[in-house]
């Protein structure tokens, strides 16, 4: 695959218009098993300052020629074996890098199951299909005599088989096929039909049951929504340009004059089409609108994600956290400032025991008895009766209740790790101790949970699950290495993320950390078993360790930049720590001065902004939220109404909004602002506060139309 590697960087330069330089360098770093994070942020010199979207970017398209290279030497290596692969064919195929095109040159050569070619060609009728795609004049019967022999009955049936021979060859065109492809990328429309009998078990389908689009022209939540009626059984999908068009255009490739054997031909062209070559590019571009779309849908779930793992963490406080309900009773736990459980009980304030006084009471107590700061409501089943009671109580000034998803919760308390975790509790309790972690650093929460459970994304059980979790653990990787990561309270299920780490390495950590205590520097991870030079290289900059003697491992800068921050700061005649703590001595320093062959000034920039903040948190403060007074169920709401709310999620036609009536709202991409919207995601972020107006309730399908347009922001 070497020999082909510097091709491939030409490509992804190309494609990915990015400078053939930045791309050689991350390829070069990816080969070295170097991660997305720690090649956008330690290794700028090498790729010419390229973000972390731009060596994904790379990365992504890497791998996926290198998969295509594969396939090449696998094609080649079957054509050889049937001694088949001419120098002609073989030049072709090592410098074709579209799949589509690769496949299209190898499908004559392709093992196929017995068709109706295969069998004609058995009874030697291929060189009457080349006589007669001659089309010189000669007259066909005359010409289909000739072969009839044995299994051949007469004239007619020499013919039939030949026509069958000449449509495969109209199926196997390289250019016909390009030709079609193009034809169905541009003109297809892509048509559903309800299944007859089906209507009222697929009423949610309803929009879908006599639809046309363009294909080309579908949007993505469209494209999965019908294949999933189709999957489920309800639609009938189909995806077909005018047919008239599509031989006429395969014709001109095929037909020539008007020779007598112009019928055969054009017969042949016509079954070519409809029973090979149309279904084949029907499957191939319903495929590829699929991927687009799934590819849509991947990108709308992990720029929610993203924005979730990085919403504002309320930081070390002493926490009661509660995960409501009616008849089983509110699980009240109470954590210490580093999410630890003190204690647990059950409250019952709502019907139907209706212990309200009781509860206040036992709840005051723990805030007192606990020196709680911080209250979380899960948001699910009486999750705003909860927060009424609570903010009914005369608790002490300061303390704020917060409402927190309870989405994914009870996927972690039924987990592995849970279990492994509190193996003395049942899962109310780890549930309630989510709630409450997640309000501490939801970072670090949610990475214990499978991001499909977390309820941000569409349609995420329809896309392709490879992509989808590759896609989704990217992004909790870069996530939890922007933020960086607490070496000696980290659990095992964040290390893993770490760059470099991995489940393994990560379990080792907590296992040297459980034996021998706290790591009092970066440099003791050596020690950690099987961490070796290249992990450490990979993972030692997005560790911290909060009050080590060496006061960079508390920092993004990397331990082989130590060096050069102590030049900095023995040339400024001070300490390592008194040039942190310096802003005005760090804003003199002559960055210049410390440029070397391996250490540009991409990188002794950052080393200074990370002197000014050590450590920083790159996520911003956390707001308490209140949902309007009086305001429960949907019964209480009628068009007109502006009411506060919180951003839940975040799809390419809308935006879907909690106004605390157990049922989210949505904002339609038109009603999110008075111009024109082309991605949501330009007005709002995920669990954003917003104000919205009630358009319309629909109360049968229980659905609530809501706009922004008009209505003043904070």
């Amino acid at each position: 695959m070497s020999d082909y590697r510097e091709s491939i960087i030409e490509i992804i330069s190309r494609t990915e218009e990015i400078p053939l330089r930045g791309v050689r360098g991350v390829v070069d770093l990816l080969d070295q098993s170097a991660t997305v994070p720690f090649i956008s942020r330690y290794r700028k010199e090498r790729t010419g300052g390229l973000d972390e979207m731009q060596v994904a970017a790379v990365k992504q398209a890497y791998e996926r020629l290198q998969e295509l290279v594969k396939r090449r030497e696998t094609i080649l290596a079957t054509m050889a074996e049937q001694g088949k692969l001419t120098d002609e064919l073989r030049a072709k195929i090592e410098v074709c890098y579209d799949g589509p095109t690769l496949e299209d040159i190898y499908l004559p050569y392709k093992p196929k199951r017995r068709t109706k070619a295969t069998v004609a060609r058995e009874r030697g009728l291929e060189p009457l299909a080349a006589l007669l795609m001659r089309q010189d004049g000669a007259l066909p019967e005359r010409l289909a005599q000739r072969f009839v022999q044995g299994e051949v009955e007469d004239s007619a049936a020499a013919l039939a088989g030949a026509c069958d021979i000449m449509a495969e060859w109209v199926n196997e065109s390289e250019r016909s096929r390009s030709l079609m492809r193009r034809l169905f990328r541009r003109d297809a429309k892509i048509v559903s039909k309800v299944v007859k009998g089906k209507e009222a078990e697929g009423v949610k389908y309803a929009d879908y049951f006599d639809s046309a689009e363009l294909l080309r022209r579908a949007p993505s939540h469209r494209i999965l929504a019908m294949s999933r009626g189709a999957h489920e059984g309800i639609l009938r999908l189909s995806v077909s340009p005018d047919d008239g068009v599509a031989l006429e255009q395969l014709e001109r490739i095929f037909v020539r004059g008007n020779s007598p054997a112009r019928p055969y031909v054009e017969m042949a062209v016509r079954d070519g089409y409809k029973r090979l070559l149309k279904p084949s590019m029907e499957t191939e571009a319903l495929a590829e609108a699929r991927e687009r779309a799934d590819g849509a849908a991947i990108r709308v779930f992990a720029t929610n994600l993203r924005q979730l793992l990085l919403a504002a963490p309320l930081g070390r406080k002493r926490v009661l956290a509660i995960d409501p309900g009616f008849r089983s009773g509110c699980k009240v736990v109470c954590l210490d400032a580093q999410g630890g459980l003190l204690h647990n009980e059950t409250i019952y304030p709502h019907p139907p025991q209706n212990r309200r006084s009781e509860a206040e009471t036992r709840l005051s107590a723990l805030v007192v008895e606990y020196a709680i700061e911080a209250v979380a409501v899960g948001d699910g089943t009486a999750g705003r009766e909860t927060e009424q009671l609570l903010k009914g109580m005369a608790l002490p000034a300061g303390i704020e209740v917060f409402m927190v998803s309870e989405d994914g919760a009870s996927v972690y308390s039924a987990s592995p790790a849970a279990r492994e975790e509190f193996p003395e509790y049942d899962v109310t309790v780890r549930g309630s101790v989510s709630i409450g972690r997640r309000l501490l650093d939801p970072l670090a929460e949610l990475v214990k949970i499978d991001p499909k459970a977390i309820g941000v994304g569409q349609y995420q059980h329809d896309v392709d699950q490879g992509r989808l979790k590759a896609e989704l653990d990217a992004v909790v990787e870069s996530c939890v290495n922007r933020v960086g990561v607490n070496l000696n309270t980290a659990s095992r299920q964040l290390l893993s993320y770490v760059s470099g780490l991995g489940d393994a390495l990560a379990r080792n950590i907590v296992e040297y950390r459980t034996a021998n205590g706290a790591f009092s520097s970066r440099a003791e991870l050596k020690k950690v078993p099987r961490l070796g030079s290249r992990a450490f290289e990979q993972c030692a900059g997005f560790l911290r360790i909060d009050g080590a003697r060496n006061p960079l491992d508390n920092s993004a800068v990397h331990p082989e930049s130590y060096p050069v921050v102590e030049r900095m700061a023995s040339d400024a005649g001070v300490t390592v720590a008194e040039l942190l703590k310096d802003t005005e001595l760090q804003k003199k320093i002559d960055l210049r001065r410390y440029v070397t062959d391996t250490v540009g000034l991409p990188t002794l920039n950052d080393i200074r902004a990370e002197l000014a903040k050590p450590g920083r948190d790159p996520r911003g403060a956390l707001e308490a939220f209140a949902f309007a007074e009086g305001v429960h169920t949907v019964e209480d709401l009628h068009p007109g109404m502006e009411l506060p709310g919180l951003v839940t999620n975040i799809t390419n036609f809308g935006v879907f909004v909690d106004i605390g009536v157990k049922q989210d709202g949505l904002v339609h991409v038109s009603q999110l602002a008075e111009r024109y919207v082309a991605d949501p995601n330009d007005v709002v972020k995920l669990r954003q506060q917003v104000k919205v107006r009630v358009v319309d309730v629909d109360r049968v399908r229980n659905r609530i139309s809501l706009s922004m347009k008009g209505v003043a922001q904070r």
